[in-house]
Parts: structure tokens; C-alpha cells; sequence
């Protein structure tokens, strides 16, 4: 991580870099994300084909070349293809789906190295009339996305259409995807949540958000201080399912082939814990920074843009309240995002959202380049542009592919303890996110380690997913255990449920190579920090600093530390994040101290 990032845990706004905001460039290449020919990427060798009467010539524009890995497949026309043929494209929408996770993106009138020719009325409707037979035949649903008319040097009207098509994987109930939703106290957070998620617009005076509290005190003050966990649903047509029409939770986790989870974080400075806790924990996909239009950047924004940067979580901005707002307004609070992004320390390239062809392009690029952040406006009240968040996320694809999914699930079992509750007639329950192997119903784990490094061992009672029942829970998903009488004295959050046939590496020592974001004076040995990493929230001392007496804000150094109330459940790489007051730090563990070997060193320093 760049030591530059540290701009954004202490005052000051920085220097513009040289990035050009994409917004621009995106309306003038037609809203596809068109390249000139020179500055896409290598074109692989493909044999090119053109309709009848198309003759390519010095301004066709080009897409990036069709890769053979990921979601995103060319089609230039798929007009009567032979029975062979068109069992070798469901083959091939198979391989896509499985790609993306249950869904792909075709791009019908486009050649393999990328080239816009576009396709007649008559051939377009052929091509879509067999997309649709194609997806039939795999139990997939369709929804065409945009259309786009293609014309130069030609008197004939061509159409590229860009198609999204959604199957839930067999073995799965709908596609999940986790969004952590962070900002400034009053930036409009719970409120934008409750506009989605409840289907009703807000009064202006915060009505929607009183669903999502979860304490007497935040309903009375207006500010959420705990994590609380929200559901928005899209159906395989792309259609918003929410708590709209009285729904329940099952019934939209019934209706629903993609779900978004979000996890609504607290935006006061006395409850930074929480965020940073929410943040590390539970393993969010992408964050949504909310910045009121009105006041700009201003208390934890600039902190919390930094911690997701920290732990690389693609973030994308809300500008919300602009019905507050002069447009004059609204446009100084987007060139001051602009700034801030473009900063050495930050890299980012802004792209301002306006249009359904922007949010389409956003959602797809903003996955394949880190780099790309999209920036929405909109109001909670009014509902201006609320229907472009929507649309990018019911196209917003998953970050891990399929591949990397699978081998998360042949380790073995390891789920990270992050909620505890009792439940009437139920006992004790468990929350948390699986983060290897395939969890059942009735599998018999260990959780720990307790203060002394040891394993409990209990069974999983049953399993719920957003409220609803299931029986097998995957590697990356987020869910409740049900653990009959087990004793909830014997848990705690940091915790870890694993195989029995795992080893784990328990440790009170270890070592991190770390960057200090921000420190008033200096970091030495003896200094005490709260430490995250991961699930584990914990204070620990600083042993040694290793090569250096002292550290100052901006070095890198490897340290020491030792946790000073009970071990913890630690992997090698894991990222660290550690705070005390105005103190900020990240970094990973370099190396660990298994508690037997922090034993034998304690007794040979007795001794000695």
C-alpha cells in the first residue's frame, strides 16, 4: 500500500494528479466503452467476418478484445445456427454463466477482436430470437440491457445490443453480492438504505430509516452506532424485489436470483471501532462512500475512504441530498470527490454516472478496473436518479470468479464468529462468514480457541441465509448458525469455527511488516494499539521494532506485537489494521508464534 495514503487519515485536501475524469469520454464512444483501435489492448488472432455490404474503414470503433476467461462474450449474429451449432453455443453460455457466477453479459453484433459492425433489424431480431431459444434450453432468463445504432460511412442502420443473461447456479438460491456502506454521520447512509430496500421514498425528515435501527438510542438521536444488515433483491428479468407489497424476507430471498446484502456501518468518529470492525469482518465486496451534497467532504469521509482503500475494497460514491441543493452546489461537491480521487495517494479515475448507458458501463468497468470509481447523484426524497443506482446494481458482477470459488471450497471447513445471540426455544446462535470449505447441516466442528488456546467441539444445528432456511452454506457467503445448548459463555467475536482435522495456528505473538498512516508524535516499544485483523478485535503491545528505534509517520517496519488478553486464531498475509486515538497503521503478518513455541521462550526467559 502506498505510504501516500496516509493524506487521507490527517488534514489536508493534497495535490491534483494528472487523470482525466472518464465521464467525458464515455458519452463520446456512444456509451459502450469503445477504444480507438490503438489503444486497446493486443488483438489476439481471430479470423474476422462482416456482414454483407460492411467494409471497415479508418473510424470503426472497437471494444477491448473478447477475452477467453470471464462473463463477457462477442457474438457478431447468431442467425439459424445448425443443431450442432447451436449445441455448442449453449456449451459456450454454460462456460459464461459458470464465469460470472450465474451471469453474463453477450454483446450481439461485435467481432471477436472487438469491431462494432453491428447488425440489420432483421438479422438483430434473428440473433436475439436465438439468444432466447439458447437460454430456454439451460433454464437462463434474458434481459436485453441497451441498444446502440452503429452508422459510418454506410446508409444502412446497424444495431450493437448488449444482453444480460442470469441463471442461478443448481446448487445455489440466488447470486449474493455484500456492500458495506460508509460516510459522514448525517451523509444520508440509513436513509438511502431504507429508500431501497423498503420501496417507499423518504418525508425529508429521516422516515425511512427508522426501519433499519436497531436501538432506542439511534432512533432518538437519528445515528447508527451498531452494524445492521439490509436485503435488495433483483429478479432474473432485473426487476427491483424488495420489502415493497409487504413482502417478507423469505419471500424476497424466494423471488429473488440476485441479492444485495448491505451492511450499514455507523459514520460517527466514537464509533470508527464498529466501522473498522464491519469493514474487516465481514468480507464486504465493494463499498458505497455516501457524501451529502451540501456539505462535502467533511468529518469521516476522508477516513473512511482511506480504510477501504487500506484494505482494497472497490469503492464507488453517492452524492445524496442534492434536493437540498443549487446544481452550483451539486457540481462543487463533485469536483472536490474529483480532487480528492485523483490525489497521488488515491489513483483513481472518477466517472460521473448520468445516464442508464453510464451506469451499465460503470458497473462493468468499475469491476475490471480497480481504478475506475463511478459517482452518483442523487435524493432519498425526491427519487432524482435513483433508478441508475439500481440498474448498476442489478448489472454490479461478482468480484471472485468461479475458479477461485472452487478452490475456496475443496480446504477445508472455517467460519468466523461475528455475532452471538440466544434465541427463545432455539439456544444458542452464531453469525458469521464462511471463509473456506462447504458447511452442512449436522457437520461437527471445533470453535476456539478460548483463553487458554483451546477447542470446543459442537454441532451445527440449522442454517439461515437473510432470514431464510438452507442447508448447505459455501465458501465467501455470510449466514447464522443454530447451536442447540451449547454454552454462549464459551464464546466470544474473534472466534473460529473449524475441521477438527485442521491445525490451527494459535498465537499471542506476531510479526507484521506495517506503514504508519498517521502518528503525532512517534511509534516506539511499549506502545499499545487496537489491532484488527479480520474478525479478531484486540489490544496488543508493541514488543519490538525491528532495524529502527522509533517510527515516524509515513516509514514501513517490521514489528512485533503480543496480544494482551487471550491468543488468536491468525494466518499468514492476513491484513492488519491497527488504531489508538489519532495512531492509524496497516500492513500483513510476516510471521507467526504458535503458542507452543511462545511457551518454550517464555520458560528459557524464566529461567534464565
Amino acid at each position: 500500500m502506498d505510504a501516500r495514503v496516509s493524506e487521507f487519515f490527517a488534514s489536508g485536501n493534497g495535490q491534483c494528479s494528472g487523470h482525466q475524469s472518464v465521464a467525458s469520454n464515455a458519452k463520446a464512444a456512444s456509451g459502450f466503452g469503445i477504444v480507438p483501435k490503438k489503444l486497446g489492448a493486443k488483438n489476439k488472432k481471430t479470423k474476422t467476418r462482416f456482414t454483407r455490404n460492411f467494409k471497415p474503414s479508418s473510424n470503426t470503433p472497437y471494444l477491448p478484445p473478447e477475452a477467453e476467461e470471464g462473463n463477457i462474450e462477442y457474438k457478431l449474429k447468431l442467425v439459424n445456427p445448425t443443431q450442432y451449432r447451436f449445441e455448442h453455443l449453449a456449451t459456450q453460455m454454460k462456460w459464461r454463466l459458470q464465469e460470472g457466477r450465474g451471469e453474463a453479459v453477450y454483446q450481439i453484433g461485435v467481432e471477436d477482436n472487438g469491431m462494432l459492425v453491428g447488425l440489420s433489424e432483421e438479422d438483430m431480431r434473428a440473433s436475439l430470437k436465438t439468444l432466447h431459444r439458447l437460454a430456454e434450453k439451460i433454464g437462463a432468463d434474458i434481459a436485453v440491457l441497451r441498444e446502440q445504432e452503429v452508422n459510418y460511412d454506410s446508409e444502412d442502420l446497424r444495431k450493437i445490443v448488449e444482453v444480460l443473461i442470469r441463471k442461478v447456479p443448481d446448487d445455489q438460491q440466488f447470486l449474493d453480492l455484500r456492500v458495506a456502506v460508509l460516510g459522514n454521520v448525517d451523509s444520508g447512509k440509513s436513509t438511502l438504505l431504507g429508500v431501497l430496500t423498503q420501496g417507499e421514498l423518504d418525508n425529508g425528515r429521516g422516515r425511512a430509516r427508522l426501519n433499519l435501527f436497531r436501538h432506542l438510542h439511534e432512533i432518538q438521536t437519528g445515528r447508527t452506532s451498531s452494524i445492521s444488515f439490509e436485503i435488495l433483491g433483483f429478479n432474473s428479468q432485473g426487476e427491483v424485489v424488495n420489502y415493497s407489497e409487504s413482502r417478507t424476507a423469505e419471500e424476497i430471498c424466494e423471488t429473488a436470483s440476485k441479492m444485495i446484502t448491505f451492511i450499514d456501518l455507523a459514520g460517527h468518529h466514537k464509533y470508527l471501532k464498529t466501522t473498522i470492525f464491519g469493514l474487516t469482518s465481514y468480507c464486504p465486496d465493494f463499498a458505497m462512500l455516501v457524501v451529502s451534497a451540501n456539505t462535502g467532504i467533511a468529518g469521516t469521509t476522508r477516513e473512511h475512504l482511506g480504510l477501504a482503500m487500506a484494505l482494497k475494497v472497490p469503492i464507488f460514491i453517492v452524492i445524496s441530498k442534492v434536493d437540498l441543493c443549487t446544481r452550483a452546489t451539486v457540481e462543487r461537491t463533485v469536483r472536490q470527490l474529483e480532487r480528492v480521487l485523483k490525489q497521488p495517494g488515491c489513483n483513481k479515475v472518477p466517472m460521473v454516472v448520468s445516464s442508464k448507458n453510464d451506469a451499465v458501463m460503470g458497473a462493468q468497468q468499475f469491476v475490471q478496473s480497480p481504478n475506475i470509481t463511478p459517482i452518483f447523484t442523487l435524493s432519498s426524497v425526491s427519487g432524482d436518479s435513483l433508478d441508475l443506482l439500481k440498474v448498476f446494481f442489478n448489472i454490479l458482477p461478482p468480484l471472485s470468479n468461479s475458479k477461485e470459488q472452487e478452490e475456496l471450497m475443496q480446504q477445508l471447513i472455517e467460519f468466523q464468529v461475528d455475532e452471538i445471540y440466544s434465541v427463545p426455544e432455539v439456544g444458542t446462535v452464531v453469525g458469521g462468514t464462511l471463509y473456506s470449505g462447504i458447511c452442512r447441516e449436522g457437520d461437527h466442528l471445533v470453535v476456539g480457541p478460548t483463553d487458554l488456546g483451546h477447542f470446543h467441539k459442537l454441532t451445527v444445528g440449522s442454517i439461515q441465509r437473510n432470514r431464510s432456511g438452507c442447508r448447505v452454506l459455501k465458501a465467501g457467503q455470510a449466514a447464522t448458525l443454530a447451536l442447540g445448548n451449547f454454552d454462549r459463555s464459551l464464546l466470544r467475536k474473534g472466534m473460529v469455527m473449524v475441521s477438527p482435522e485442521m491445525d490451527p495456528a494459535i498465537c499471542w505473538m506476531f510479526e507484521a511488516e506495517i506503514v504508519l498512516l498517521f502518528h503525532a508524535k512517534t511509534f516506539h516499544k511499549g506502545f499499545q494499539v487496537t489491532v484488527h485483523i479480520g474478525n479478531v478485535r484486540q489490544t496488543a503491545t508493541v514488543e519490538a521494532v525491528y532495524g529502527k528505534a522509533e517510527l515516524r509517520t509515513g516509514e514501513k517496519a517490521i514489528v512485533l506485537f503480543k496480544f494482551i488478553k487471550h491468543p488468536e486464531y491468525l494466518k499468514m498475509g492476513a491484513k492488519v489494521l491497527f488504531r489508538q486515538g489519532v495512531t492509524k497503521g496497516i500492513g500483513h503478518i510476516t510471521k507467526l508464534q504458535p503458542i507452543a513455541q511462545y511457551e518454550l521462550s517464555q520458560r528459557e526467559t524464566d529461567e534464565a
